[in-house]
């Protein structure tokens, strides 16, 4: 047991502890507590990510899973944590992406302030995704296997109903778009732009799946779509780390140590063959999922502190765990 999990969170713990020797030196002690702070939250508040990430993972090539970790931990770090909140930002504000990436340096207090003022497109965009992610799961019809029986058995009768969650998602949006205290048109076209992405991810998935053959078109497509569920997850996330930091430094590395101990994490799951033995752990990481998107929605007319989201998310988890263990034994 310490041997197989030494041997998948070898290259994390190096990582990490490389990093935390660099920050401390470089920075100090209060720049590395805070490195250590980000990436416990991010760990703590991407488990139902790794989850759901490791039922996409199993069905992608050796090849494919390997290069979600070290490709994608590229994608993950400098790609949702840096560059796509930059690129955000500038859209928002039609300033040039080169002008918003030297402001987040030399003011990062100002950069912060700006992400903050999209802060609405961010969470509608990611709301929604999740929203669509975990409806998609819980209508599906050939689901066979209920962890709260009374309730999913219910949910799968409604995925009768084609194109259901469509409706319920846009609904949901365009109800709290007459609310919010944000730009309602921002949040609504963000909003439709990850349905969009969501409905276009499945459609592309769904054709080109590792079943059908394309080995290598159904391995990119589901990387694409891998980072895409990363994104959706962890940019809430980068605009919250700003409450403890204004360093962009600081958070990219906390963020980024996080992020690849959670993608180590999927990828035990996926060897160790974890979600066949914990039937209801996929469950668990799809309600946390659920209670995620409707906390990052509910943001656009109230706030919800971001211990409430985590904790509401790793209650499901751990209770799906338990319930798994009682499942396996009986």
């Amino acid at each position: 047991m310490l041997n197989t999990l030494y041997t998948h969170f070898f290259w994390s713990i190096i990582i990490s502890f490389t990093a935390f020797a660099l920050v401390g030196y470089y920075a100090g002690l209060s720049a590395l507590f805070l490195v250590i702070i980000l990436s416990v939250l991010e760990v703590t508040l991407s488990f139902d990510n790794a989850v759901v990430n490791a039922k996409i993972l199993a069905r992608m090539t050796p090849v494919w899973q390997k290069r979600f970790l070290t490709w994608g931990i590229l994608v993950s770090v400098f790609g949702t944590r840096f560059v796509l909140p930059i690129l955000i930002v500038s859209a928002a504000v039609w300033a040039s992406p080169w002008f918003i990436t030297k402001l987040a340096f030399e003011d990062p207090t100002a950069y912060g302030a700006l992400l903050d003022s999209v802060h609405g497109s961010i969470t509608a965009f990611g709301g929604v995704f999740l929203l669509m992610v975990s409806l998609k799961y819980f209508f599906d019809k050939a689901k066979e296997l209920h962890w709260i029986e009374q309730i999913e058995k219910h949910l799968v009768r409604w995925g009768r109903i084609e194109a259901i969650e469509i409706a319920l998602a846009l609904l949901l949006l365009t109800t709290l778009s007459f609310y919010t205290g944000f730009d309602q048109g921002a949040v609504l076209v963000s909003g439709i732009i990850g349905l969009i992405l969501f409905i276009i991810m499945e459609g592309v998935s769904g054709s080109l799946s590792v079943e059908s053959g394309d080995i290598a078109a159904g391995g990119l497509t589901l990387f694409i779509y891998l980072n895409i569920l990363d994104s959706a997850f962890s940019l809430d996330g980068v605009v919250g780390a700003f409450a403890l930091t204004n360093n962009l430094i600081i958070i990219v590395t906390g963020l980024g140590i996080g992020a690849y101990f959670v993608r180590s994490l999927t990828l035990y799951f996926v060897k160790q063959k974890t979600l066949t033995e914990l039937v209801y752990l996929e469950h668990g990481a799809h309600w946390a999922i659920l209670g995620l998107s409707i906390a990052m929605l509910a943001n656009l007319v109230v706030h919800v502190p971001e211990v409430i989201t985590g904790l509401v998310g790793f209650c499901f988890v751990v209770l799906s765990y338990i319930s798994s263990r009682k499942a396996k034994h009986t």
